[in-house]
């Protein structure tokens, strides 16, 4: 068989076949009478198992290794392969991740796009000066999409780095809500904690408050709390009980007892606050410590109710959780005419 015939019936142009003859991958085992290549059956199937291993992704030196080479194992190439082809698509992820930020945020020239890609280079940095410098320096009117913001504060581990993430996220004009939702059902707890602190930060925005309340489940005692913290600052009294077992367990209890206080001023609620509060207190489990905590918390309440609870207190058979309420009520009578 010709070259010509070869290459109609292969699919591989005749340079190429040329050229395969020129490497002595694939050598026509004879000529004619002219000086013409002539291929046998055997050649014909050396080139189509040829054309089978470049379609793996092997360069035509290793595919003469592969034929010629007895000893040749196919094992420890196929890894090399594997993982070759994994940084590629890794490569083209990455690539593929800049073009949509730099389309999304709809640059108007050839500038903005240098900003956008600038930035990016800038949070790949393994320098966390650099990552923080990248974002606080970026001029006020480029247009930064949200989405690639939020994926920043989720793969961000220095605190401060992130912390300026949050800001950039909250003032960029996006929400990118959809992005940190999906790192607040991640595997990884660092990652749902980062989602968390970065939705809080942009509570407002559509849809914050649904996967806030969601976070509110969460076996990770951070999350839960970060996510009650932002929602009892909304007003949303679901986060009430998360936000009295902070006050227990003395995780941020300060800022807990702060928030449960603005949620007090709402009439229906401050009762309800107050009862969750006085059931810890005579819970058998509550120690000392965890009992003042509460008698701190009850200080910040609005309602009648809550001098009260203090009163009886100052009975208390500890002797520390009794001085502390004597004190609590002292402040509250000389501030509150209200109580009798």
């Amino acid at each position: 068989m010709l070259i010509g015939e070869v290459a109609r019936h292969s699919g591989v142009s005749a340079r190429m076949l040329r050229h395969y003859d020129a490497l002595g991958l694939v050598r026509p085992t004879g000529r004619t009478v002219g000086g013409y290549r002539e291929y046998s059956a055997e050649d014909v199937r050396r080139i189509f198992h040829v054309e089978s291993l470049r379609s793996l992704g092997l360069s035509l030196k290793q595919i003469g290794r592969a034929l010629d080479d007895p000893a040749f194992t196919p094992s420890a190439l196929v890894s090399d392969l594997i993982q070759w082809t994994e940084d590629r698509l890794a490569r083209e992820a990455e690539l593929l991740e800049r073009l949509r930020a730099i389309d999304a945020s709809a640059p108007t020239g050839w500038q903005d796009v240098l900003r956008i890609v600038e930035l990016m280079q800038g949070l790949n940095s393994t320098s966390a000066a650099r990552r923080q410098q990248a974002v606080l320096a970026r001029p006020g009117e480029v247009p930064v999409p949200a989405e690639l913001l939020a994926g920043a504060v989720l793969a961000e581990s220095d605190p401060h780095v992130a912390g300026a993430l949050r800001w950039a996220l909250a003032r960029s004009g996006g929400d990118g809500v959809a992005t940190l939702a999906a790192g607040v059902h991640s595997q990884d707890v660092d990652i749902r904690r980062r989602a968390v602190l970065a939705i809080a930060a942009i509570s407002e925005a559509p849809g914050a408050t649904a996967v806030l309340a969601d976070a509110l489940g969460d076996p990770d005692p951070t999350v839960r709390g970060q996510a009650a913290l932002a929602l009892g600052r909304r007003g949303v009294t679901a986060a009430i009980p998360t936000l009295v077992a902070m006050v227990v367990e003395g995780s941020n209890d300060v800022e807990a007892a702060e928030v449960l206080g603005t949620l007090s001023q709402d009439p229906g609620c401050a009762d309800r606050i107050t009862t969750a509060l006085a059931d810890e207190l005579a819970a058998p489990t509550a120690d000392s410590a965890t009992r003042i905590r509460l008698a701190q918390a009850l200080v910040e309440l609005s309602g009648t109710t809550v001098g009260e609870v203090l009163r009886q207190l100052t009975h208390d058979d500890d002797r520390a959780v009794a001085l502390v309420a004597s004190s609590f009520v002292g402040l509250l009578e000389g501030s509150r005419s209200t109580w009798p």
